[in-house]
């Protein structure tokens, strides 16, 4: 029975680096991209050898613009590929030139390493071993566990075919048949903080259904283990070692090459089966990247969090998105789409945030509003229109900006704060947030006012009309049966109008 490393988990906060570092620099293939099987809005990645092995993976949840984790007790804290021992000064000479952080080679328990960081800042070393030539690290020589008890998490982890092989320092290392877990005594160190530039869990390997489900029932009234869960490419369960660290048991079959024959590994972005329903939603929701290479449009850093998306056949639109209160840069996409599938999307993100909630400007409570926070937003926001116009090439004259909720509060405001700016703007469930709008002349404007007539907030929202309609703006206002949500009568109604234009 082959023991060992299945797969390593961690969470990235911009998708387009860690492709450059893992494929450009380090070598990996990408073998798999899916939409996540427990939320299928967050992109995972998969990369390893050319076959996608068992014990030559590394996989990252793609949290675009997360917040960033702490490394602490709990957690895989590093993770080793095995590289040629000869090949240890190339290496070092390729991540100087690449402006790779990078130190060594240094001994660590006993074998030269190099230590990298990746984009994210997560460790990755390279280990010097006597190993046939290769072009890139094809396989996992360890990870390394920060414990408040080294002997727990040491006995735990045994459950997995590793037995101790020997201590150096406040290191443990347990081996397997293929590598090692480096298991780091660190009582009184800070607990972990997941998020961004964090490992998620380690997976060992298990040769088949029937390992996993035995492991399953050893490990009945465990605290945190779960049932046999079907990945598609594998089944697995999870389970925390006594200390903290998420840990996967998962089969080495059926792998990658179930629904893509290898020479194609990678090359398709899947959705989990559960979620077919919503696949062509999710694949204008979920961050674009281009391999090393590839043609690829540069994401730009600009005052707003923000995702650009590029149909397969676009014309000279775009459509400006603004989100509603918790939402987020992608929620509007798919309306977007199917109101031109062929246009550009840009998402933005608004950059308030109460409790963790994503909105446009300040409250002061549930109905007044901080009027000159409202005003500063509105002239950021006009700067970032400027930017990302001149870094994606959008035509003005063709730019629709549609807004929901709380931004398209924020877009109401933003005709009359910023005249000139906005030639055609969609607004779904708006109030007006200004206690004392400037006057605005807006004749060459067109406004589409959808409200819901079950919406709560629906009388709120009748001042806007007139407001508008002062502005000179051809404003077509109407209710619709609906509540707070946006509906298909929606989506309806704004392709009539964006037909009429």
């Amino acid at each position: 029975m082959t023991t060992g490393i299945h797969h390593v988990t961690a969470i990235t906060a911009n998708v387009q680096r860690n492709v450059d570092f893992y494929v450009g620099f380090l070598g990996l293939r990408l073998v798999k991209q899916t939409g996540g099987y427990e939320d299928a809005r967050q992109l995972h990645l998969f990369y390893g050898d050319p076959l996608g092995s068992p014990g030559s993976l590394v996989t990252f949840l793609v949290w675009e613009a997360g917040a960033r984790g702490r490394t602490g007790l709990g957690v895989v804290s590093e993770i080793a590929f095995s590289v040629p021992q000869d090949s240890m000064g190339d290496w070092l000479t390729r991540a100087i030139t690449a402006g790779i952080p990078v130190t060594g080679p240094t001994r660590e328990m006993g074998e030269a390493v190099l230590r990298l960081r990746d984009p994210d800042g997560i460790v990755v070393k390279l280990v010097g071993m006597e190993m046939p030539p290769a072009s890139a690290p094809h396989r996992i020589h360890s990870v390394t566990i920060l414990t408040e008890d080294a002997r727990q998490t040491a006995d735990f982890i045994a459950r997995f075919g590793y037995a101790e092989a020997s201590r150096d320092g406040p290191f443990l290392r347990m081996r397997s048949d293929t590598d090692f877990v480096d298991i780091r005594a660190s009582k009184g160190f800070v607990p972990a903080i997941p998020g961004t530039g964090m490992f998620d869990h380690v997976a060992f390997r298990a040769n088949n259904v029937e390992a996993v489900q035995a492991m399953r029932l050893a490990l009945k009234g465990h605290e945190g283990v779960t049932n046999v869960h079907d990945r598609k490419y594998f089944l697995s369960l999870y389970v925390r070692e006594p200390m903290g660290t998420l840990l996967e048991y998962a089969t080495d079959g059926p792998g990658f090459a179930v629904d893509e024959a290898p020479d194609d590994l990678g090359g398709t972005l899947m959705i989990p089966p559960q979620d077919n329903a919503q696949a062509e939603d999710l694949r204008v929701m979920l961050p674009q990247f281009a391999l090393p290479g590839a043609p690829r449009i540069p994401m730009r850093d600009l005052p707003f969090i923000h995702r650009f998306h590029v149909p397969n056949d676009p014309d000279d639109s775009a459509i400006l998105l603004l989100h509603g209160s918790g939402g987020d840069e992608s929620d509007l996409m798919p309306l977007a789409h199917r109101l031109n599938p062929r246009a550009r999307l840009l998402g933005v993100r608004g950059r308030s945030n109460e409790e963790g909630v994503n909105r446009w400007f300040r409250r002061l409570d549930a109905t007044r509003y901080d009027q000159s926070d409202i005003r500063a937003e509105a002239e950021a926001f006009a700067d970032f229109i400027a930017s990302a116009s001149r870094a994606y090439g959008l035509n003005p004259e063709r730019l629709l900006f549609l807004g929901y909720s709380n931004g398209a509060n924020l877009l109401a405001a933003f005709l009359r704060l910023q005249p000139g700016l906005v030639k055609r703007a969609i607004l779904l469930r708006a109030v007006d947030v200004l206690d004392d709008p400037p006057s605005a002349n807006l004749p060459d404007v067109r406004i589409l006012l959808i409200t819901g007539q079950d919406d709560p907030l629906a009388e709120k929202a009748l001042p806007l009309e007139p407001a508008l309609r002062m502005t000179g703006a051809d404003l077509v206002a109407c209710t619709i049966p609906a509540g707070h949500d946006i509906s298909a009568e929606d989506l309806d109604r704004a392709r009539v109008w964006l037909a009429a234009d």
